[in-house]
This record gives C-alpha cells, sequence and structure tokens, in this order.
C-alpha cells in the first residue's frame, strides 16, 4: 500500500488568505484592518467647501483692493484739477483787485508807444549790469550779497508794518509792506527774501521826511529765492531809512509762503 501523504489540517484563516491572495490583494483578512488599508478618495466634499470659501474670499479682497485704488485715483485727479483751475490767471476783483501783471496780459502795462523789442532790450541790458557786478565780486573774491546762503548785516529791521488783502474768488492776494531799516555798514544793496512774488513798486526814503532815494533797479535772485533792490547811491551809515513794496502774488497751493488748505465736510469741500 502506498503510504498517504500527510498534509497539514487546513483552517478557514488559510483558506481566506489564498483567496485574498489570488484576488490581487494586500493579502489582509477581512475585518477592520482592511478597511482602514484600503484606498481612500483625495479629496472629500469638506475640502471642496474648504477651498471654494479661500477662493471666495481672495476674489472679495482684490475686488475691494481693485475698488479703494479707482477712488484715490478719481480723489486725486479731482484735486490736482481745482488745484490748477485756482492756479489759473487771476480775475479782475471789485475794490481790492490786483493790479499789474497779476491781471493784465505781457505788455499790457507797457506805456503806450513803446515797443516789445525795446522792453527786451531793457531786460538784456539789466541782466548784463548783473553779470558786470557779479564779475567784479569774483574779483574781489567774495561772494555777492545776494548769492551768500544768509542775509547781508548792513541793514537792520527795525520795525515793519504789513497789509495783506486776500481774494479767495480767485485765489490771490496783494500786499504792501513798510520796513524801517537801520544802516550798519554803507551799502547800494538791499536784500529781502522773496519767492514767486510780483513787484509792482519800491521807493526808498530816508527818515520819511527827507527826499527818497532813487532805486537803480530790482531783480530776483532765485538760487537764494532773495529779492534785490540797487540804489543810485550808498545809504549813510547810522541813519534811518524807510523801505516800501507794493506786491501781489498766488496763494498757493504748497506749503510755502501764503499757501491755502482744504478739508471735506459732509461730502462738500471747503
Amino acid at each position: 500500500m502506498a503510504l498517504e501523504e500527510k498534509r497539514p489540517p487546513v483552517n478557514p484563516m488559510m483558506i481566506e488568505e489564498e483567496a485574498a491572495l489570488r484576488n490581487g490583494s494586500r493579502g489582509l483578512p477581512p475585518g477592520p484592518w482592511a478597511e482602514a488599508a484600503g484606498p481612500r478618495p483625495r479629496t472629500t466634499e469638506r475640502h471642496i467647501a474648504v477651498h471654494k470659501r479661500l477662493v471666495l474670499g481672495f476674489a472679495v479682497s482684490i475686488l475691494a483692493l481693485l475698488a479703494v485704488t479707482m477712488i484715490a485715483v478719481l480723489l486725486s485727479v479731482r484735486f490736482e484739477e481745482c488745484g490748477a483751475a485756482a492756479d489759473g490767471p487771476p480775475r479782475a476783483g471789485g475794490n481790492g483787485s490786483l493790479s499789474g501783471a497779476a491781471r493784465q496780459p505781457p505788455g499790457a502795462g507797457q506805456p503806450p508807444g513803446r515797443p516789445e523789442e525795446e522792453v527786451r532790450g531793457g531786460e538784456a541790458a539789466e541782466e548784463e549790469e548783473e553779470e558786470e557786478e557779479e564779475e567784479e565780486w569774483q574779483r574781489r573774491r567774495e561772494l555777492p550779497p545776494w548769492a551768500r546762503p544768509r542775509l547781508p548785516r548792513h541793514l537792520r529791521p527795525l520795525h515793519y508794518n504789513l497789509m495783506l488783502s486776500a481774494f479767495m474768488e480767485n485765489f490771490t492776494f496783494s500786499g504792501e509792506v513798510n520796513v524801517q531799516l537801520e544802516v550798519r555798514n554803507a551799502s547800494r544793496y538791499i536784500v529781502l527774501h522773496a519767492h514767486r512774488m510780483h513787484i509792482e513798486a519800491v521807493r526808498v526814503a530816508e527818515d520819511k521826511l527827507a527826499g527818497g532815494v532813487r532805486v537803480a533797479r530790482t531783480f530776483f535772485y532765485p538760487q537764494t529765492q532773495v529779492f534785490v533792490v540797487v540804489l543810485n547811491r550808498s545809504l549813510e551809515v547810522q541813519r534811518s531809512y524807510n523801505l516800501k513794496i507794493i506786491y501781489n502774488a498766488l496763494i498757493e497751493n504748497e506749503l510755502l509762503g501764503f499757501f491755502r488748505s482744504s478739508y471735506v465736510l459732509h461730502g462738500e469741500r471747503r
């Protein structure tokens, strides 16, 4: 008799493992471990909802930023238009309207019969005089009084009398200043701080009672923002003089000199 081949006892666990191997699975028996190791979906409905919220919040923030930018641009353009309209040529006012170049076209204030070429020739002659004076100061190896960073000390102001008239309809003003000066050192130059102004008249008188001192010419020096009065003769030491200047200018839209500002209240600019 042939001997019978001994086989190991077969149990249910072995049958399940063999079936799992045939089906191509990991060989884990069915149960909670197999369910945990099984494939899961990559995204769930909860994740999709969170993603939608993030995208919606990002889109809302972008729209808000665009709206704020557009409002800022519109406000800046409107403010620039208001400033440009205010800085335009002044209009003729009422009783206190400005005179001279502030309300007249170029050349309107010239005497009749005086050609424009003559006016240009006079300006060229003044420029030549300025250049000659600067060359003279260079030969002395000194800076002229109007080119120095500080005002010269040969004059000492004792008293100021200032009158201003402001015209808010066209943002201009006119002024008149009387300065009492004490002469410390003899000089034929009077140097004052001034910028972006139109000078109408300059007068220099001695002690308010004596005869006036003739003004040879006046000019602005933009490098140091000063106004220079050149006299025909030097002022005498230890004497008192009165300087009178009549001028007009724009009420600036910048933080410079006599300037204007505005604010918005209940949607109205004031």
